[in-house]
């Protein structure tokens, strides 16, 4: 079952969502020692970003920083979800850099992919048991678009179908620019221990009742494994007619 919260307005959203994240990484360290945490670009994250570097430096200690997809750009370019990133929490946050893993936009979509998919079963533990395998992240953040895409999974795109033993997958043909990114398959998606997603505005209402009513390759979102999700958007976005 999907857990929905609204909060009055996106800033209350951020805040809500920085503290949501503390404590699951806090859990995360006490049940495991290490925290994976996974997070998405797009407007909506940002001050949720911002908000968490300002957590108590004890809260970010052994946190692995992954990142759920990425445009096929240089790091220090507008479009990267990286310098969203850095110019937010890594700015203030005292994260060790070799905690830091980057998807590398600049090699291109396939050998990005390949090299993230290398790092991700290198580093973060499978889901168990599991035949397929797959890396189990701790928590991912997720913004929604307002055709109901995750990540730089996109309604009806092949990447859907890619398979449960699929990590890391390019795509070429964003019908967003630019149109060659990386991302984390369905697969590594549903198989994490939490999926956060945050959505503001009215733009992203329709999305929202989407993603909650039946699941569709039309609407990436609902395809989500719903036990494992979080919901918190702000009253603009929440569903019609859910309690305000």
């Amino acid at each position: 079952m999907t857990r929905l919260t609204t909060c009055p307005d996106a800033e209350s959203v951020a805040q809500r969502a920085a503290a949501h994240i503390v404590r699951q990484l806090r859990q995360a360290k006490e049940q495991r020692g290490v925290a994976h945490l996974a997070l998405s670009g797009g407007t909506t994250p940002g001050r949720t970003y911002e908000l968490l570097g300002g957590a108590e430096p004890d809260d970010l200690v052994d946190v692995e920083l992954w990142f759920a997809d990425e445009r096929c750009v240089p790091p220090q370019d507008d479009d990267s979800n990286y310098l969203l990133v850095a110019q937010t929490l890594l700015a203030s946050a005292k994260i060790a850099p070799e905690r830091v893993h980057r998807m590398e936009g600049e090699a291109g979509p396939y050998e990005g992919a390949r090299r993230y998919a290398e790092a991700l079963v290198q580093h973060v533990p499978a889901e168990s048991p599991s035949p397929a395998s797959l890396p189990m992240l701790d928590l991912i953040v997720l913004g929604i678009g307002p055709d109901g895409h995750v990540a730089s999974l996109f309604p009806g795109a092949a990447t859907l179908d890619a398979g449960e033993d699929a990590i890391c997958l390019g795509v070429e043909d964003s019908p967003k620019p630019p149109p060659q990114r990386i991302t984390l398959s369905l697969a590594v998606l549903r198989a994490a221990r939490e999926c956060l997603l945050l959505a503001t505005d009215t733009s992203k209402a329709d999305a929202i009742s989407a993603m909650l009513g039946e699941p569709s390759r039309h609407v990436p979102a609902s395809l989500l494994r719903r036990e494992r999700l979080t919901v918190i958007v702000d009253d603009a976005a929440a569903p019609e007619g859910f309690p305000r």
